[in-house]
């Protein structure tokens, strides 16, 4: 990260001044909920300056910009001329690729599905990057907290296995919150080029793991709007992770 960034507990943020001069998807985020869940929830806890904790805080930083930053030349993990992005072996996306599909932020590119329309709880080609954000902040409050359990190897090439965790105390397309943790877990690579800059990301996992506990709390009318105009997307809220 650039010498302008501040260190913060868990991610490089951007230095006061960075912060005025970025083009944020919502105002910049705030992270005090989620860290707050994430220091109450987590299994490891790593040695600052450790690998763990260095690989902890670069996702971390990686995708607190790909959920808030609108403008990808911005970022300071990537390099976005040569990044892309794959889940479970799909063809990789560039950053072009994610914005043609308006999916540039997250859940809608780590959600893609091969399953026909009929059988997808989660439809990540029925979603934008706002609507899908709103349906998961709705059903996570307290946002979705992230931790690395096991690096098996360095930059320039890093593989790690990670767990993701929140509380349903949200309904999630009409299914009623539960107020239960909801985790899964996977692995991911990232591979940094010499100026130790993301230029390639692939994730395995089940998405499966994740969206069955969100499909557990009955189903009803009631519950047909996740997202209320009472849950807008505010600074001072937290950032849905990570």
């Amino acid at each position: 990260m650039a010498a302008a960034t501040e260190e913060t507990k868990y991610r490089s943020y951007p230095s006061e001044e960075e912060v005025k001069n970025t083009h944020w998807r919502y105002g910049p985020p705030n992270y005090d909920v989620v860290d707050k869940l994430f220091e109450e929830g987590r299994t490891k806890t790593w040695p600052a300056g450790s690998l763990e904790d260095k690989v902890q805080r670069l996702v971390k930083t990686w995708e607190m910009e790909a959920f808030n930053k609108a403008n990808p030349d911005e970022f300071k993990t990537i390099d976005p001329k040569n990044y892309t992005v794959s889940v479970n072996g799909r063809k990789p996306l560039t950053i072009e690729e994610k914005q043609e599909k308006g999916k540039l932020g997250g859940y809608n590119v780590l959600l893609q599905t091969a399953l026909p329309e009929e059988f997808r709880v989660y439809n990540p080609a029925k979603e934008t990057t706002e609507s899908a954000l709103k349906v998961f902040k709705s059903t996570f409050p307290r946002g979705f907290a992230l931790e690395i359990l096991h690096v098996y190897s360095g930059p320039p090439v890093i593989v790690y296995k990670f767990r993701h965790w929140g509380f349903m105390e949200g309904p999630f397309k009409g299914h009623a919150p539960t107020g239960e943790m909801v985790e899964f877990f996977g692995m991911a690579i990232f591979e940094l080029d010499e100026n130790s800059k993301v230029v390639k990301v692939q994730f395995f996992y089940d998405p499966g793991q994740l969206l069955e506990g969100l499909v557990k709390g009955k189903k009803s009318e009631e519950y047909k709007t996740e997202t209320p105009s009472t849950c807008p997307f505010l600074p001072e809220q937290s950032s849905l992770e990570q």
